[in-house]
């Protein structure tokens, strides 16, 4: 009973909040843009070519209207909606060119201080050189041996998978490529 009362003490000191009785007018650009969203964002996307960026522009150009109608009644507000989305659209384009056109001259600033990887004709006339070496090291392997390092160098497997493809132990496989690369790099150290 006591907090019935309180409650209705509360309730009887505040003062009442009036809405007002007339809801102000929707304006023209609202009303444009509500009407001819769908064609002013497909009309913005055709010229920056993106759908999500051509709602921005048309979002944009809805407040620049908008701005624009309380300063001073258009005369045409549809035609100057579309042309403020086109200059929007517009700059927006030129400037994410720019942007491109900044970001290539970065890259090609950049790109003449990165050292060139390409072999040099000398490079590559030695690597042919110590590859013939290797292969015919190679050839003076026993038969055996020779195949181990193959299986084990040329195609990737494990000394295991070497050793279950030939049917030796991993031990004998290990040695056998041992001594098959230890030939080669022999080969080659004596030629150069």
């Amino acid at each position: 009973m006591l907090a019935t009362r309180l409650g209705s003490t509360l309730l009887a000191q505040q003062p009442i909040v009036e809405l007002p009785s007339v809801v102000p007018p929707r304006s023209v650009a609202a009303a444009l843009y509500s009407a001819h969203r769908d064609a002013l964002v497909d009309y913005a996307q055709r010229i920056v070519r993106d759908r999500s960026r051509a709602e921005d522009v048309v979002q944009d150009a809805w407040v620049r209207v908008q701005a624009a109608e309380r300063r001073i009644p258009l005369t045409e507000p549809l035609r100057y909606f579309y042309r403020t989305v086109r200059n929007l659209a517009v700059d927006g384009y030129r400037a994410d060119q720019r942007e491109v056109m900044r970001k290539g001259e970065e890259l090609a600033a950049v790109a003449e201080f990165i050292a060139d990887t390409t072999p040099s004709p000398e490079a590559v006339t030695v690597a042919r050189d110590e590859l013939r070496q290797v292969l015919e090291g190679l050839e003076e392997l026993p038969e055996r041996t020779r195949h181990a390092v193959k299986l084990y160098k040329f195609e990737g497997l494990k000394l295991r998978e070497v050793a279950e493809r030939m049917g030796i132990s991993v031990a004998l496989a290990h040695n056998l490529v041992l001594d098959g690369i230890e030939h080669c790099a022999q080969r080659v150290a004596r030629e150069t």
